[in-house]
């Protein structure tokens, strides 16, 4: 049985969420504080994380940073906080979904779901034939990336958003249809979270972030991998 983590300071919201987890076949475990929350992140092997921002003793942003540095370990961050600045800085951070409260106890769900079974088939990837684009590679089955032969470190959504524009080079897609595909939602006008996943790619990919040579901006339409395939 997969086992979430909820880090959740609000009894009433961690246990609803608890509730409806668990009649999806979860096994739940809440921490009430960020302290403890990112001691059992760190210590423990889940399924998913899910993360408020708002907590005693250490922030979400904090845990997020904390568990990015050592595990791929999906996590989906809710907040009552709004501003859009709080979801860039989290997704900058390596989470990999942002969810606003009050939410659907079933979108939750399908969203916990969604990330997990994309995460299992990421890492469980059965491909063996590295991707090369000048001095880009991108090795599938070991989820690798090297950059001029020295390993850069992508989040496991940074790396699954690669992943998708290497294998269609030359094609554009826009923020919309790439939310879709990876993120499994309609997009519904959210494109920052793709912006934000671009950018955290750029800086690690790129010589010269600012004017990239892998991931092309096409303006008014999305983004395309421009790099020739080896």
């Amino acid at each position: 049985m997969k086992e979430i983590l909820i880090i959740e300071d609000d009894a009433s919201i961690a246990e609803l969420e608890r509730d409806y987890l668990e009649a999806s076949d979860f096994q739940v475990t809440i921490a009430a504080d960020g302290a403890m929350g990112q001691e059992l992140a760190l210590s423990r092997d889940f399924a998913l994380i899910i993360l408020d921002l708002m907590l005693p003793h250490v922030d979400g942003f904090s845990i997020c940073r904390a568990v990015r540095r050592e595990k791929d370990t999906p996590i989906l961050m809710v907040s009552a906080r709004r501003e859009e600045v709080d979801k860039i800085r989290g997704l900058g951070l390596g989470a990999d979904d942002y969810m606003v409260k009050p939410f659907s106890p079933g979108e939750l769900v399908a969203r916990v779901k969604a990330h997990i079974a994309r995460f299992e088939r990421l890492t469980g990837s059965s491909e063996t034939e590295a991707i090369l684009a000048g001095g880009l590679e991108i090795r599938p089955a070991e989820h690798r990336v090297f950059v001029e032969g020295k390993e850069v470190n992508l989040a496991n959504r940074e790396f699954e958003l690669l992943l998708f524009l290497a294998r269609h080079p030359g094609l554009v897609f826009s923020k919309e249809a790439l939310y879709e595909k990876l993120w499994g939602q309609e997009a519904l006008g959210d494109t920052a979270t793709v912006m934000v996943h671009v950018g955290r790619i750029r800086e690690k990919i790129e010589p010269h972030p600012e004017k990239p040579i892998y991931i092309e901006t096409v303006w008014g339409a999305g983004y395309r991998f421009k790099g020739e395939r080896g």
